[in-house]
């Protein structure tokens, strides 16, 4: 956890694939996640937290959809709600105002989580010109390693994102089918 407090980018495994890693509001890391996946400063970044608690720090959340939350994590989600003022503004999507949660069920990262005491800045690690997020260490290596300060090897990880569920808008909307089952959202 050394390498995030100081600044570092890591590659680090989820419970849907491996995605960069950060510290929050950390501008120079994030702008290289931004060149490494060749994006604007547009792209929506995530927290990954430990547990629903520390998603109310970061989100105004409503009733019904903690109900949602609280019965959908941990787990391979991401969800987009409205930011609270601990948000740093470069987190939050500039229009929006929203911030992209989640909190996964993977042994290895809730122990990072713990030993860093707050949530990871998060980008899925997707590539340009990829459709599928980088899921095995050796090629996440071979492709960027030299672009990033660690990769957290835990071996290789499923090959589908997070699916991506927008509740800041009073309703469930899925933005994106990933590895988390939303089925029952899109009837």
């Amino acid at each position: 956890m050394q390498i995030i407090r100081g600044g570092g980018l890591i590659a680090y495994p989820t419970d849907s694939s491996y995605a960069f890693g950060c510290h929050i509001g950390d501008k120079r890391a994030m702008d290289r996640i931004r060149r490494i996946r060749r994006t604007d400063d547009t792209h929506n970044f995530t927290l990954v937290c430990s547990d629903l608690s520390e998603i109310s720090v970061y989100a105004r959340i409503d009733n019904w959809a903690y109900r949602m939350l609280k019965s959908m994590t941990p787990g391979p989600y991401t969800f987009i709600l409205q930011a609270t003022r601990e948000v740093p503004k470069r987190l939050q999507n500039p229009k929006r105002r929203t911030i992209g949660l989640r909190v996964p069920d993977h042994p290895l990262v809730l122990a990072m989580l713990d030993s860093l005491g707050e949530p990871i800045m998060s980008s899925t690690l997707l590539l340009p010109g990829d459709d599928r997020p980088l899921t095995d260490p050796a090629e996440i290596e071979a492709r960027i390693g030299h672009q990033i300060d660690a990769i957290v090897d835990a071996g290789p990880t499923g090959i589908d994102p997070t699916s991506v569920i927008d509740l800041s808008g009073g309703s469930a909307e899925v933005l994106r089918v990933g590895r988390g089952e939303v089925g029952a959202l899109l009837t």
